[in-house]
């Protein structure tokens, strides 16, 4: 007799199959602090910034287990698409990778091909971490783990855009989110997201993903933002860095103080 598969330890791909709006931060310092504190604010999920913040992987292990006991799903972002870059995140119990800057259809597949294990992918064994964040077996954690990692691309350079729908055909896509700040830097733009050529680039890749039915990521910085975002169909929804929400959290205090 044949044991039933184990339940699925990322509960994120079902809340997007059912419409249903998730939302998070992007930390960027190295602190289990912080983490604590976002992943009991609230918040759907948290990636671990390795791209652009000094976050190491030894930090990245302690932040992505600083989420345990609550709902937050911990992951991280990666600073290039590289199998051997998301190898090691994954391992230590991250469900999800954030690939940036992906701009073809091939590098959409690289991205897909990394999260997963033989024969979906090329993902390769080693994860000696993760079932203790997990609190399951190796081989429980091994029954779901296609399954509960999270492949997040980035649509964030006027290249993507471009090719939108053969990026977006490829299967194994979680999650397409449009990234701002770069794609406006991609046009010599940068530092204006609200520029009007940076905004028609984002409607088009907006339309392209909600065409391929793929759950849709951005950001929104404002509740006025988040909600017109939600009525177009997003279901992910970055509410900010953890600096910035940090700045903003300072600044109401100071609301209404005479100085």
């Amino acid at each position: 007799m044949t044991s039933a598969k184990p339940a699925p330890l990322n509960r994120l791909r079902q809340l997007w199959r059912e419409g249903r709006p998730t939302f998070g931060a992007i930390a960027t310092i190295p602190s289990i602090q912080t983490v604590q504190i976002m992943a009991r604010s609230g918040i759907d999920w948290i990636i671990v910034d390795l791209e652009h913040g000094p976050i190491d992987l030894g930090s990245a292990h302690a932040m992505v287990t600083a989420t345990s006991g609550t709902p937050c799903v911990p992951m991280v972002r990666i600073a290039a698409n590289e199998p051997w870059l998301a190898k090691a995140p994954m391992d230590l119990g991250a469900l999800g990778i954030n690939f940036p800057m992906i701009c073809s259809r091939a590098d959409a597949e690289k991205a897909v091909r990394s999260v997963r294990y033989p024969p979906k992918g090329d993902r390769l064994w080693g994860p000696f971490h993760a079932p203790f964040r997990w609190g399951v077996s190796m081989a429980d954690y091994m029954a779901t783990a296609d399954d509960d990692m999270i492949c997040m691309i980035t649509i964030e350079h006027v290249e993507a855009v471009e090719r939108i729908d053969e990026i977006m055909a490829t299967p194994g896509i979680d999650l397409a989110v449009i990234g701002p700040g770069d794609l406006a830097t991609s046009i010599d733009k940068r530092g204006l997201p609200d520029d009007p050529e940076v905004l028609a680039l984002m409607a088009r890749a907006e339309a392209g993903i909600l065409r391929s039915g793929v759950p849709i990521g951005g950001v929104a910085r404002t509740a006025e933002q988040a909600n017109r975002m939600i009525e177009r169909g997003y279901v992910a929804l970055a509410l900010g860095f953890d600096w910035s929400l940090f700045q903003r959290g300072i600044a109401a205090s100071f609301d209404g103080i005479k100085r």
